[in-house]
């Protein structure tokens, strides 16, 4: 039923985090009834024990009727510089069958000179990317933007052609107003263990991320992590007509890491269908459809 945009796997058991072998996602999609899923490769080092793409391409040859290779580059891969030319890189991922670039997510300024070079290539190379986001930098993996996320209008006014998916708790959190900056996400705590929170109240006035769909035809909505859940579900009755509005660029996902990872998205979107909150349309082109139109997937 489901096709997901966006999981990780190790070749082998990581030392952090647990993350699935691709045996193990295999069976929770099985359980989840997802049939197929793209794959995310890990490669920048703030967090997490870097991958290489040469990892995910050979688990995607091993099981191709379950899982759909994106490559992932360092924006400082090469010389560490904004005149690094991708283009041979993306090119050769691409023909591989890669579908994209992500997930992207070192802990840098989306408007870093370095990041910017990295997302022109991808779109010379009509590649999408997905990118985790931040509210700060250093002790954090992602790419910081500010409350209200500018650096993200900036990049996708720069790149009109580049397919941008917005993801993770920084995006999700302003689809609706924020009460205070620190709600954007989570920190790391002083002894490793996360602190904080993100919005759980209804939405009384909407934040920018309706606003940039509305004004990007280039940002889609990459639905994984349970923070884009939790931006539906606090407030369900603006949910129905933020999906309805946004249909065919919100896509279904997990960011599965580890076996046996909650997917709460899954029973909320079967729920409102059931009672009519979302369409039928709707639900298919989330579920399945926009992600097969995009990548361009046998169906």
């Amino acid at each position: 039923m489901f096709i997901d945009l966006h999981a990780h796997v190790y070749r082998k058991k990581s030392p952090l985090f647990g993350f699935c072998l691709p045996e193990e996602l295999i069976k929770c999609y099985d359980e989840l009834d997802i049939e197929r899923g793209i794959l995310l490769p890990i490669v920048s080092p703030e967090i997490y024990m870097p991958q290489s793409n040469e990892d995910i391409l050979e688990i995607c040859q091993t099981y191709p009727d379950r899982f759909i290779p994106f490559c992932n580059i360092d924006p400082r891969t090469g010389t560490n510089s904004p005149n690094t030319d991708f283009s041979a890189l993306l090119s050769h991922y691409k023909s591989a069958g890669c579908k994209g670039v992500g997930e992207i997510m070192p802990n840098m300024n989306l408007m870093d000179p370095l990041v910017q070079n990295l997302l022109r290539y991808c779109e010379k190379a009509g590649m999408p990317v997905i990118y985790d986001g931040s509210d700060q930098l250093t002790g954090d993996f992602g790419l910081y933007d500010d409350p209200g996320l500018p650096q993200l209008e900036h990049t996708l006014q720069r790149f009109p052609d580049l397919i941008v998916f917005g993801h993770g708790p920084v995006f999700w959190a302003e689809i609706g107003k924020l009460e205070t900056p620190g709600e954007r996400s989570y920190i790391f705590g002083l002894d490793g263990r996360q602190v904080g929170r993100v919005p759980t109240h209804r939405i009384t006035e909407e934040g920018v991320v309706p606003k940039l769909f509305r004004r990007y035809p280039n940002l889609r909505g990459d639905l994984s992590d349970f923070t884009a859940c939790n931006a539906l579900t606090r407030d369900p009755d603006y949910a129905a007509k933020f999906i309805d509005e946004f249909q065919d660029r919100l896509h279904f996902g997990t960011d599965f890491c580890f076996p046996g990872m909650r997917v709460d998205l899954i029973p909320t979107l079967k729920e409102w269908r059931k009672t009519g909150r979302i369409s039928e349309t709707a639900f298919w082109k989330i579920a399945r459809l926009n992600t097969v139109k995009l990548f361009d997937l046998d169906d």
